[in-house]
């Protein structure tokens, strides 16, 4: 398949482009969080070429994306009082909300779920194509399935060129992780995803949210938000947490790097800006300063590819405060580990 790869000022292409997922294309573009890869979310057809072209399970369900609050309307069963204010706080923006979906969503879109999740990106080049499109679009990230996600075009064309039909290039993302997925079904909202909208943000809308168990039991769970079930966000080389307090930590990894290096492994940290010049490896990636944890979620999947660039065979990272945007970073981090963690501790 030709890829068509276009400028998200092109008006010309971008009308061609709105024009192939009116005719059930798949078209990869451009949020504030990451890059989406959509298809008319009412054609079960062309949302079915979203699983085939990402390798993703049938048992992952879907963001539906839309540009007009208006349109939630024909989406869901009811939109409860908690999601108006949220509505009001934070649409346009990273927070996806899970609703009792209507009739006129396919299942395909909720795998078998009577809920659907919808957002508004808070993106011109998203909201311009939802509108041109004239339809609602489901999509996922525009990545190989269990890849880091894309936030940049680059990383679209590395996963998906010659699997899909367009790839509107619209820059780097801003946020770098994917929205928040908030089930607002309940009568106290749970977070089934951290992300962009941070639990603090939404309890001083909201007063208490919860949290899903989900997300830190491990097990075979039916997944009610896209990223709770599988491995996710991961590079191509297996990947371990280091927990603890800082100074051990980094003296953990570097003795873990040598033992590594030793065996013949090349051996890549992810680090903070604070740590970084301490390290000994052959691939050490900066994240970004724990004081400024925005900038480290907006570059933590590029960091994460970098790492498949330099074709490293074992990954070390430091692990990062869970609060704020911290959750949603170190929720990544431990997908793409698969929830390895080793504890740093003294060592007599």
């Amino acid at each position: 398949m030709n890829t068509i790869i276009i400028n998200g000022t092109d008006d010309e292409a971008f009308s061609d482009a709105a024009k192939a997922l009116r005719e059930g294309m798949l078209v990869a573009f451009p949020t504030e969080t990451v890059y989406g890869l959509g298809a008319d979310a009412l054609n079960p057809e062309a949302v079915n070429k979203i699983y085939e072209a990402k390798g993703r399970p049938s048992d992952n369900p879907l963001i539906v994306h839309i540009a007009e609050v208006s349109k939630l309307n024909e989406l869901v069963a009811e939109i409860p009082e908690a999601a108006t204010l949220l509505i009001e706080a934070f649409w346009p923006g990273p927070l996806t909300m899970v609703f009792k979906k209507s009739n006129l969503v396919p299942d395909i879109i909720t795998a078998g779920l009577d809920t659907v999740a919808v957002r508004m990106p808070d993106s011109l080049i998203a909201q311009k194509l939802i509108r041109e499109a004239g339809v609602p679009i489901a999509a996922p990230s525009a990545n190989i399935s269990g890849r880091p996600s894309p936030t940049t075009s680059k990383h679209v064309i590395e996963d998906l060129k010659g699997r899909i039909e367009y790839i509107i290039d619209g820059g780097s993302c801003q946020v770098g992780v994917e929205s928040t997925v908030l089930d607002v079904t309940t009568d106290i909202p749970i977070i089934l995803r951290p992300g962009g909208i941070t639990l603090e943000m939404l309890e001083k809308v909201l007063g208490i949210v919860y949290t899903d168990p989900a997300l830190e039991i491990k097990g075979n769970i039916k997944p009610r938000s896209p990223g709770m079930k599988y491995r996710h966000y991961s590079p191509k080389a297996e990947m371990f947490l280091i927990s603890g307090v800082p100074g051990l930590v980094v003296k953990k990894i570097n003795k873990l790097a040598k033992e590594s290096s030793e065996r013949g492994l090349r051996v890549g940290v992810l680090s903070s800006f604070e740590n970084a010049h301490k390290y000994k490896a052959e691939v050490i990636v900066n994240a970004g300063s724990v004081k400024h944890a925005d900038n480290i979620a907006a570059q933590l999947y590029d960091s994460l590819r970098t790492f498949d660039e330099k074709k490293v065979d074992i990954i070390y990272s430091e692990i990062f405060e869970e609060k704020g945007i911290g959750r949603a970073i170190m929720n990544r981090l431990r997908k793409a580990s698969s929830g390895k963690i080793i504890e740093a501790k003294e060592e007599n």
